[in-house]
């Protein structure tokens, strides 16, 4: 039988028959649950055996808290600035108490930690490797599940790999990575982050979203691969394999996916996050079953470790029922955290999934919809009955410890619960050994080589959308003797999303990146004369980047789908620079599916990204680069595609992918432009040569 690595900084190892082990509990024996030769599911049960009801409690027990390189001055540390020992409360982004590290492993048992930050993989590996020493000294020795969302995307207005704040390799967004329609490609994008995960010692991703994009104004559409559910599952069926494998093993980033049942069926685009938004609605015969739950069944093909469900709540009130696959109406108006019927009998009962449910952040408090009249430990019980393994979010220990006290939840199901938690820990190899050496994560993080790869994806994902008489490519000819002038309509974000985003590492100052752009412009693109006043230019070059909405709270309205100065951009500007130029090529940034009536009609050339390098659009309109790119969300025509009437309802069917959306509509949804083009799903033109 081969050796397993063993790595212990805090406990003993033992060798019994030529083999090491780990003394995980101190006693000088080899334990079953020491034993890596068994079967997971027995070393679980003999570990579950030897816990006491505090170290129970804590395995449902996940949260976030910054590392020691987050603390402001002055806050204090331990393990030589590694880990925070910061104890405060914090409004936003939501009210929370952040506890101490040491609380958070020693006093509450915890075992399943978020890290949020945007880290040096020399600061992110070191992290990991001292949450771990610190677990490998409690009384048991549990290891730690160390979990991060995804950080391989892009999020902002950045010109190139040099200019982002990114410390992972960085692709575009998920949208971005549907628009490539290049699955290969994924498969590499899959493959880089699965490295980077492992060596930077992150053993659990949040990744990805597989909810199919239905509702337009869906804030959350940004995370989404796009609006077809096949082409997300095909996605699912590559990423998964991936990342984690048909089966965890020590190699394995154990996967999360999420939402399910799919947070696309929103109520005219309200999100969860916030009470206005707490309904899933399914208005048409057939949708969950059609469009939404597809990608969940191509993923549980893979069996991925874990899935997520949503925040909220299926309507009764506002659904065509029955919904295949269920017999019936939907049995309880609570979350689905805490609803058994999809949990229990869709999830694990007829899509066969195997895994174990981890809760999105915060339904215990906050986002408590459907049990706000539970109690705290009422709330517990119900989540645990309905078959919720970990709860994200929280730290509200002693609730779980009284639930398991004091019977409240039979102890076979809390044992049970824990077990499918334990596995994937004994699988993952994190027992024997959950650190990682940080020279090697420097070595293959980021590397040149990676970033090449991802810089052919961010090429990819451009869309060329309009090209009137052939105005593009800008080619050498076109260019002779032209002045071209350069602007970034860029982002700005609210307080609270800044806070937000400050406590991941992301304090990028966009107004920044647009002062630098044309230096940037030059060094890259010599072929371009650029000019500082639009009134001496020939052509302008436009990157649009509207924003609407936001992830915490409603909107006064309805969300906002135009491009003009409520979603910040200056169109009184673009308007004049059109006025004064002789030809305007303008890209927009699709976070969401923005209308483009205001849009369009200016532009001679027109393109589309998803949080792509701004160095890889210009590379599309200079001809370095044939387009290839496609629409993975259908446009709305306008406003009227997207009203919403007096009783709530909306003319496009919040649960319908664009591309089906005119099915079942009395007016036009999609998007067509002054070449007669139609911007729906799949649409995108390229370079005739």
């Amino acid at each position: 039988m081969l050796q397993k690595t063993i790595q212990a900084r805090s406990k003993a190892i033992i060798e019994i028959d030529g083999l090491k082990f780990k003394d995980l509990n101190g006693d000088g024996k080899l334990n079953p649950y020491e034993d890596w030769r068994l079967p997971s599911a027995e070393r679980a049960k003999d570990l579950i055996g030897r816990m006491n009801s505090r170290e129970k409690a804590g395995m449902f027990i996940l949260t976030d808290k910054p590392m020691g390189i987050s603390v402001e001055k002055g806050e204090p540390t331990s393990h030589n600035g590694i880990i925070s020992e910061v104890d405060k409360d914090h409004e936003v982004p939501v009210p929370k108490h952040e506890y101490p590290t040491s609380t958070l492993l020693n006093d509450f048992q915890l075992r399943h930690l978020i890290v949020r930050e945007n880290a040096k993989p020399e600061d992110m590996t070191t992290y990991t490797n001292t949450i771990q020493e610190i677990a490998e000294a409690s009384r048991l020795g549990i290891p730690v599940a160390i979990i991060s969302n995804s950080k391989n995307e892009n999020e902002d207005a950045t010109f190139n790999a040099e200019q982002s704040i990114r410390e992972f390799t960085t692709f575009p967004g998920t949208l971005g990575l549907a628009a490539m329609d290049d699955l290969a490609l994924i498969e590499k994008f899959a493959e880089i982050g699965h490295e980077e995960f492992l060596a930077n010692n992150i053993r659990k991703g949040y990744m990805y979203m597989v909810d199919t994009a239905t509702d337009p104004r869906w804030f959350r559409t940004s995370g989404t691969f796009g609006e077809n559910p096949d082409a997300i599952s095909e996605i699912a069926e590559v990423i998964i394999p991936a990342f984690q494998g048909d089966q965890l093993n020590e190699a394995s980033i154990a996967m999360t996916i999420k939402h399910f049942p799919g947070g696309g069926a929103r109520e005219n685009g309200f999100d969860p996050h916030y009470a206005e938004g707490k309904f899933n609605v399914y208005p048409t015969a057939g949708s969950l079953e059609k469009y939404h739950l597809p990608p969940f069944k191509a993923a549980i093909k893979h069996n991925p470790a874990a899935i997520m469900p949503y925040y909220a709540i299926p309507s009764e009130d506002k659904s065509v029922t029955p919904q295949a696959p269920l017999k019936g109406g939907f049995d309880e108006g609570v979350a689905f955290a805490y609803n058994k019927q999809f949990i229990q009998e869709l999830l694990r009962d007829e899509l066969g999934f195997k895994g174990y449910i981890n809760s999105d952040t915060g339904v215990l408090g906050s986002m408590a919809w459907g049990v706000e009249d539970l109690s705290l430990t009422e709330r517990v019980v119900k989540i645990m009955e309905a078959g919720t393994n970990v709860v994200s979010g929280t730290t509200d220990v002693d609730a779980f410890q009284e639930a398991i006290e004091s019977g409240m939840v039979d102890e076979g199901r809390v044992n049970q619960l824990i077990s499918q938690l334990l596995e994937p820990l004994f699988d993952l190899g994190l027992f024997e050994n959950p650190y990682r050496d940080v020279d090697h994560a420097k070595a293959v993080t980021n590397t040149p080589e990676k970033q090449a790869i991802a810089y052919e994806a961010h090429q990819k994902s451009v869309v060329l959308l309009k090209n009137e008489n052939n105005v593009l490519p800008l080619t050498a000819d076109k260019l002779a003797g032209k002045k071209v002038y350069v602007e970034l309509f860029t982002k700005l974000y609210s307080e609270k999303e800044m806070e937000t985003r400050r406590r991941v590492g992301n304090t990028q100052n966009t107004d920044e990146i647009n002062t630098a752009l044309p230096k940037l412009i030059s060094e890259t693109f010599p072929e371009l004369n650029l000019v500082d006043d639009y009134n001496e230019a020939d052509i302008a070059i436009l990157f649009v980047e509207p924003i609407s909405g936001s992830y915490f709270e409603a909107t006064p309205t309805y969300l906002d789908l135009q491009i003009h100065s409520e979603t910040n951009v200056n169109l009184d500007k673009i308007k004049a620079i059109k006025a004064a130029v002789d030809q305007t090529i303008i890209n927009v940034n699709f976070d969401l599916p923005f209308i483009l009536e205001n849009i369009e009609p200016l532009a001679n050339g027109l393109t589309a990204s998803f949080n792509t390098f701004l160095q890889a659009i210009l590379d599309i309109i200079l001809g370095k680069f044939n387009p290839t790119g496609k629409l993975p969300l259908t446009l709305p025509k306008n406003d009227a595609a997207v009203e919403v009437d007096e009783h709530g309802i909306c003319a496009s069917p919040n649960d319908v992918p664009g591309y089906d959306k005119e099915l079942y509509m009395d007016r036009p949804y999609t998007y067509e432009d002054s070449q007669g083009n139609k911007y729906t799903y799949g649409f995108g033109l390229n370079y005739e040569r």
